[in-house]
């Protein structure tokens, strides 16, 4: 079977890629499983400067062979108004073709957000990113309440994925809930691939 797992984001402060590396290490305690940090690149009303080819700090681009090669998808984007971020759904309006094929039918998805403060629109974020990942067939996971954490957390977590609650000036650390949200949510990802893939 394909062993890695793909972690796509968008961030702009940082928060969203500190949770993506969070997820990225709960799907390695999966024996046998690795993560693929990949990073969207940011975009604008009008490009003056094409972007290079890498970025400056943090994880590679993504490109659509990322999406190919995975066993299964984390996704995460800070919230702007309730949804994703441009970037994230700029990415995600090119997978037409992958779409048409079927590239991602019958693998297991996450999502995961961050929000500046504690009623900004994390759960409706993390739908709104749910949406095309169902109309390529994934399989949606969240995290369950069997994780003490969800019913313990005073900031970021939901059953529908892993949060941060950032703050209004982005000082939040992330929490010790939040933490060990993200990382058992990659954990269910990386042992559900597994398990699809018929691997005990």
């Amino acid at each position: 079977m394909n062993h890695e797992i793909l972690v796509l984001y968008y961030s702009r402060s940082g928060h969203t890629a500190q949770l993506a590396r969070l997820i990225a290490r709960g799907i390695e305690e999966v024996p046998g499983m690795r993560a693929r940090l990949r990073q969207v690149p940011p975009v604008a009303p009008v490009t003056e400067v094409a972007q290079p080819p890498e970025p400056a700090d943090g994880a590679p681009y993504a490109t659509k062979q990322d999406l190919l090669d995975c066993a299964g998808l984390a996704m995460g984007s800070p919230t702007r108004f309730g949804n994703m971020a441009a970037p994230l759904k700029h990415f995600l309006d090119t997978t037409g073709a992958e779409w048409a094929s079927g590239a991602l039918v019958g693998k297991p998805a996450v999502l995961f957000t961050s929000t500046s403060t504690m009623h900004g629109g994390q759960e409706s974020t993390l739908l709104s990113m749910a949406l095309p990942l169902l109309h390529h067939g994934m399989l949606l996971l969240g995290v369950p309440f069997t994780e003490p954490a969800l019913t313990s957390t005073q900031s970021g977590g939901t059953p529908y994925g892993a949060s941060h609650v950032a703050g209004a000036k982005g000082d939040n650390p992330i929490s010790e809930h939040e933490r060990e949200l993200a990382r058992a949510l990659g954990r269910r990802l990386a042992d559900t691939a597994r398990r699809l893939a018929g691997t005990p």
